[in-house]
């Protein structure tokens, strides 16, 4: 082991870029839906859990969700029609 070392040239940061198209983010998870999603990669024989959860963000993302109103509109109607009969 040498008595000093020369980091004049050394840069700060991540060792390793990260990949084009990704961005590091730290955000809190609550416990039990990080399990969720461990287990589930488990059951799976194996993967990344944060590519299982980049997959239901981007599912949630792009499925065609209705407005509330939308949503009571209908379910009211469903209920008054079962009542009807």
């Amino acid at each position: 082991m040498k008595t000093e070392y020369d980091f004049s040239g050394g840069k700060r940061g991540a060792v390793v870029p990260g990949a084009k198209g990704k961005t590091r983010v730290t955000i809190r998870i609550d416990d039990d839906v990080l399990e969720w999603f461990r287990g589930e990669v488990e059951k799976a024989g194996g993967g990344n859990y944060q590519t299982l959860i980049n997959q239901a963000l981007r599912e949630h993302m792009t499925q065609a969700r209705e407005p509330l109103e939308k949503t009571l509109r209908r379910v009211v109607r469903e209920e008054l029609r079962r009542q009807a009969n």
